[in-house]
């Protein structure tokens, strides 16, 4: 088998290992505009990693970890629902990633490859990054499996048992957004 067949077969299970139970959760807390919400906050995370010169894959990382902490913040102080906060976060981080990258006159990049990416040009150290990344996202979630279903079902009968249930939102839109 050809390596970059292998590549891609390897990160597209190592995805798919991480995305079952993460998706799960994601329908189960009535966030199903979360994906779309990170794919713009990727887009800004990469525009920014071009302004300040850092790598893109650390940038678009950097941008999603901000936005699942900015998210946990706004639904504390808030009282909107999450697909509310979603709605006016994804259109934001969309516009101001487009706003950056249309400042910056030098940089000429194909931000189709940069946003959808092809499967099949993985390469060695992209799928070091991808299996690191679910191995550790597959490690916490399994150490904390129970104590995020408590959240997930019923909040404040987790908080009754005295699990820390701000803490553990914060944790689940971390490995979400991971």
């Amino acid at each position: 088998m050809a390596d970059f067949l292998l590549y891609a077969l390897l990160a597209g299970l190592a995805l798919a290992l991480v995305a079952g139970p993460l998706g799960s959760f994601v329908v189960w807390r009535r966030m199903a505009y979360f994906g779309d919400t990170l794919s713009h906050a990727a887009l800004l995370g990469m525009a920014m990693g071009f302004l300040l010169d850092v790598s893109p894959t650390i940038a678009v990382t950097v941008g999603c970890l901000l936005l699942a902490v900015l998210l946990v913040t706004l639904q504390q102080r808030q009282p909107l629902a999450s697909d509310t906060l979603l709605g006016i976060l994804a259109p934001s981080t969309l516009s101001l990633g487009l706003v950056v990258l249309s400042f910056m006159h030098e940089v000429r990049i194909d931000l189709m490859a940069y946003l959808f990416g092809d499967l099949l040009a993985i390469s060695p150290t992209d799928l070091g990054w991808i299996l690191g990344g679910a191995a550790v996202v597959l490690v916490l979630l399994v150490a904390l499996w129970r104590p995020l279903l408590a959240i997930t079902v019923h909040e404040e009968l987790a908080r009754v048992e005295g699990l820390p249930v701000p803490s553990l939102r914060m944790a689940l839109m971390l490995l979400i957004a991971w």
